[in-house]
Formats: structure tokens, sequence, C-alpha cells
């Protein structure tokens, strides 16, 4: 009964009129953050941080508006990669695999409402996760330490595979393009330059952006160029601009198991809506009937990372507000915005500021109602940049990605870096290797290393840490299941080959 009180007491802050009209702009500015690719949320909720300072906002209106901001860029970085196969942040990446298809059939507008929807449940799921568990779960949360981080990690570098049945050894391959990339820069403990090649541009690694940005936006760019040369028809928006009620039916289930996985990984400091994206899609096409049609439009393929994703951005709250620890990069910012206002997050935090704390989480069922119904309708909208002809739409592309890389360090250099990436995405792509596994594996690479290091500092050096706990051992066992079911899937194959011939 006490929980149902606070959320009313949330409920009455949330739903003040200034709070409405808070969240409302924070809503807006995050889709529009969220829609242009290399912004994500990190940098909209800093640039934010300033100016609800500045204006003098209270504390629950300040988190309201970042909160707001949050979310809505999770619902934007939908649109470009849907529509022109090109992420607007990490989590958008598995987005890409059914959303970019699905456009090129024509399904543009199915696959944008969709996906709003699929955010929506993702929003709620979560959000009612973190009212009833926010405590238990924060405890639970507690239990993995970086050796935990480090083969979860793991875990998910193997999952890579599993994402195309047809080409699990390109996929892994590409994966470890990716983990390579990340190791690129200053080594953080020794000082030693590694792979740099004596060039100054790579001393402080490849930045996200660069890479993410070569690779899907020049190398789209490229096949944009080479499907006019040949004169392949360009993407266009036809039909219906809103799902239908079987649609909708087909991705119930997928919602609410994708909702759950991104509530319960958003709640792992550090883990993130990458990641949870990841495993979601990847769990989901595990559980395919035969008619997997997963990385050619499935829309099952399209509702899992966008469900995901959303659920483990309202997750990420609950390790900031019940442990004073950032559960994503983005809370990470919004925990500075805490400090700034001298409020100290913890499980105290309950008591002393009822106000503050269930404001905020009542502001995520708000933020979630209204960019459900901003989104909708602006779906049309959205479909129009595919009405864009591509003698106008590439050269917009490659400014937009111009000033993006640029505004990082100012420098030609990653300009430069981002063509290179981008021609060899382009090779990668003519060779059917997935973007998606480099890009994966260049951002899990970076949290493995510094997991790794953490976990044999505790350990002075000795390997047992990695598999000493009952959490380690289990996930251990996940990893050995996720690399040998494509070698017993292709046992299998040719097994049935094999029969087939006989008969």
């Amino acid at each position: 009964m006490d929980t149902l009180h606070y959320l009313g007491l949330g409920f009455g802050v949330a739903l003040s009129p200034y709070n409405l009209l808070t969240a409302l702009c924070g809503t807006l500015i995050g889709t529009v953050v969220g829609l242009l690719p290399g912004l994500g949320p990190v940098n909209g909720v800093a640039l934010l941080i300033p100016i609800a300072f500045a204006l003098g906002l209270p504390p629950e209106t300040a988190l309201i508006l970042l909160a707001a901001v949050y979310l809505g860029c999770e619902y934007g970085g939908r649109i470009s990669s849907i529509l022109l196969n090109i992420p607007g942040e990490a989590s958008a990446v598995m987005t890409t695999l059914d959303g970019y298809p699905l456009a090129q059939q024509g399904k543009a507008g199915i696959a944008l409402s969709l996906s709003a929807w699929s955010s929506f449940i993702g929003g709620t799921i979560a959000t009612i996760g973190v009212v009833l568990f926010a405590p238990l779960l924060a405890k639970w949360a507690v239990a993995f330490g970086p050796a935990e981080y480090f083969v979860l990690m793991v875990f998910a570098v193997t999952c890579l595979a599993g994402m195309a049945d047809n080409k699990p050894l390109k996929t892994a391959i590409a994966a470890l393009i990716g983990l390579a990339l990340s190791c690129v820069g200053i080594d953080a403990n020794s000082g030693v330059y590694r792979f740099t090649f004596g060039s100054l541009g790579l001393a402080d690694g490849i930045q996200f952006i660069v890479l993410v940005l070569g690779l899907f936006s020049v190398s789209e760019i490229l096949v944009l160029l080479e499907r006019t040369h040949h004169g392949h028809q360009a993407v266009s928006a036809t039909g219906r601009m809103l799902f239908n009620l079987k649609e909708g039916a087909s991705v119930l289930a997928t919602n609410l198991r994708s909702g759950v996985v991104g509530f319960v990984l958003g709640v792992l400091p550090g883990a993130g809506a990458t990641l949870a994206s990841a495993v979601a899609y990847m769990s989901e096409k595990r559980l395919a009937t035969r008619d997997n049609q997963f990385g050619k439009g499935d829309l099952r393929g399209l509702a899992a990372p966008e469900t995901a994703n959303s659920g483990a951005a309202c997750g990420s709250m609950v390790p900031m507000l019940t442990l004073g620890v950032p559960g994503s990069g983005t809370t990470a910012v919004m925990l500075g915005a805490l400090t700034l206002y001298n409020i100290t997050p913890g499980p105290m935090l309950f008591q002393n500021q009822p106000d503050v704390v269930w404001g905020l989480i009542a502001s995520l069922f708000v933020a979630n109602v209204m960019l459900l119904i901003m989104n909708v309708p602006m779906v049309r909208l959205f479909t129009r940049i595919l009405a864009v002809p591509t003698w106008a739409l590439v050269p917009a592309i490659a400014i937009i990605t111009s000033i993006g890389v640029y505004a990082v360090h100012s420098t030609t250099f990653d300009l430069f870096l981002m063509i290179g990436i981008g021609v060899c995405g382009y090779i990668l792509r003519k060779l059917d290797y997935s973007l998606s596994a480099v890009l994966l594996g260049f951002i899990l690479g970076g949290v493995m290393e510094d997991n790794l290091r953490r976990a044999l500092s505790l350990s002075n050096g000795e390997l047992s840490i990695l598999w000493n706990s009952p959490i380690t051992l289990a996930v251990w066992a996940l990893v050995a299941l996720m690399v040998a079911l494509p070698v017993l899937r292709a046992w299998r194959s040719r097994k049935r080959v094999a029969l087939q011939t006989a008969s």
C-alpha cells in the first residue's frame, strides 16, 4: 500500500501543468536528437543540464526533463535506422537489421508505427518493474562484479554468431574485427600506443561516432550511388502507414519477453540498452519457428530491439536511484545533475525526498504515453524522407554525416578516417559480412577490456576469478551452448542433406 501511496504522490508531481509542459518539451527534443545520427541520449541530456540549472528548474522538474529527453532519444533513434539504415545511436544498431528491409519493401510506415508501439510497451513494462522491484533488483545488481561483467560480454559476443544462421563464421569474424578496432589507441594503464601506426590522430582511439557513420552512413551512400547507377528503384513508402491488429498481435509475445529482458539488463550497471537490444534480438531469433525471416524484414526482429532498448532505458534508473551507481552512460550524466542539486542518490533518497524519486518514476509513464501519441501521427511526416530523390538525399546525408564527425574533435583526420572506414564497410557489405556485428564487437570490446583488467587487479592476476562464482559458471555454460549451437546446426543440416540424397 505504501508503494501505491508514493506512486500517487509521484503522479501528483508529474501531472502538474508545469511538469507536463516540461515533459512534452523533453520528449520532442529527445526525438529530434535521437533522429540525428551521432548525437544520442548522452549528448542530448548533457546539453540540457546546464540549461535546466540556469533556468532555476526545481530538482524534480529538471529530472523529469532529462528523463523525457532520454526516452525520446530511444524513440527517435529508430527513425534513421529504419528509413536510411543509419543508426541514430548504438542501441538502434539492431533495429537496422529488420527495420531497413521493411522500408525497402515499402513498409516504412508500418515499421515506424510498430516500433513506436513496441517502445511504448517496453518502457511501460520497465517502469512497472521500477515501481515493484527497484530495491530488490538493486541488491541483485550489486552481485555482478568485474568478472561477471566480463563473462557476460563474452556471452554477448558469442551470441553474435547466432544473428545469421547461414553465415556464423562470417559474423564471428566481423565481431572479431570490431573487438580489434576497440583496442586502437593509448592503453590506459601502460600508456603504450596500440595499433596507431605512428598516427597521432589514432592516439585517442577510434571514436564511436566516426565508426558508426563510416560503417553505415558512408557505405550506405556508396550503395545508393551504386543502385542509382544500375537503375534500381529508390526505397519508397507505399500502402498503410500504421500496423494492423494482426501484425500487433503477432509480435505481442515478443514485446512482453523483450520488455522483461530490457528491464533486467537495464538494471545491471553498465550493461545498457545496446546489450539489451542485442540479447533480445538474438533470443527472439532463437525462439522463432520455421517461418524465420529475421534479417529480411521480420516484424519480430524489429519489435524485439525496440522494446528492449526502451525497457533498458527505464531499467537503468534503478541502480541510479537506489545505489547511486549509473546504469548507463546517460544515467551517469543524470547522476551529475543530481549532484548539482545537492541530492545524494541511494536507499535513503526514497525516504528523504520521495517527491523527487516518485515524481521521476511517474514521469516515465507520462513520457511514454506522450511519445506514443506524438510519434504515431508523425509517421507520415517521417516517411516523407523516402520521397526525397537520391540526387538530393545523398548530399544531405553526406553533409549531416560530415558535420556530426567534425563536431567531435574538429579535425579533418576524423573525416578522412570516416571515409576510409566507409569504403571498408562497403567492401564488407559486398562480401556479405555483418556491419552490425562489427559495431557491436567494437562497443563491447572496450567494456570487456575494462572489466577484465578490474577483475585481474582484484585477484592479483589469478584467472580463476573468471569462473569462481556461481554467476560466472552459469554464464560460461551459456557461452559453451552458444558455441556448440552453430556446430550442431551445421551437423544436422549435413545429416539432413545426406538422408535426402540417400532417399
